[in-house]
């Protein structure tokens, strides 16, 4: 029986081409960096993508004065940038947005961030899911007495939306309150573990003082409402 013919140059071919199609593409790992914040639970041959190519997306972004920061432990990456050791050199213009937080949502996100520090320090699950509710007694403490329940449950909700937005929490499906089968569904939100990032230990060492700071404004006249 006449064996098979096999052209070794096209085996060389389609072992290349083959590299090709599952080399991970540089661009559709730069570009969602610059867009935003890569997790690795949100897509997991993504990240494996940017672990093979880490030093080369370091080096990309370093031309646009931007650094990159993976956390592999925690599963995210994201890119800032770069600090300008020499104050005298012309400043470059910013690719990653700068976003000014109003006072409210500045207190918010402290909030989360040290019930994120206690619920790791109690060694369990690694996802701190809170309700609407727990949120909202979060910051109850830290308002005037006798706050407007509605009016406080819609100002909490456009403040927890504006950390949506900023990718430090993600909605999840909505949980039902009480045994009725026509119980209210309440919103559930995942505090994201980026958070830490941003708000690192050294602030948090200065909580407490930052809070009675954030108490007394919060309970001035003059505060106005967002």
């Amino acid at each position: 029986m006449q064996g098979l013919e096999v052209n070794p140059l096209a085996s060389d071919l389609d072992a290349a081409t083959s590299k090709l199609v599952v080399q991970p593409d540089l661009t559709s790992l730069v570009v969602p960096l610059l867009k935003g914040v890569l997790y690795r639970e949100d897509d997991a041959t993504q990240w494996a993508a940017l672990l093979q190519l880490q030093a080369r997306v370091r080096d990309y972004v370093a031309v646009l004065a931007l650094e990159l920061v993976v956390d592999e432990a925690e599963g995210y990456a994201f890119v800032r940038a770069q600090p300008q050791a020499d104050d005298s050199a012309p400043k470059l213009p910013r690719l990653v947005r700068r976003q000014p937080l109003s006072f409210q949502v500045s207190l918010l996100l402290a909030l989360l961030r040290k019930k994120l520090a206690e619920f790791d320090a109690s060694g369990g699950d690694t996802r701190l899911i809170l309700t609407r509710s727990a949120v909202v007694e979060l910051v109850r403490v830290f308002l005037p007495a006798g706050s407007n329940e509605s009016r406080l449950i819609d100002q909490i909700e456009t403040q927890l939306n504006k950390v949506i937005e900023l990718g430090f929490v993600r909605r999840l499906k909505a949980q039902a309150e009480g045994a009725s089968s026509r119980a209210v569904q309440e919103p559930v939100y995942e505090v994201r573990r980026i958070l830490k990032a941003f708000v690192d230990a050294q602030w948090l060492a200065d909580f407490d003082q930052r809070l009675m700071a954030y108490q007394a404004q919060l309970a001035s006249p003059e505060l106005t409402d967002e």
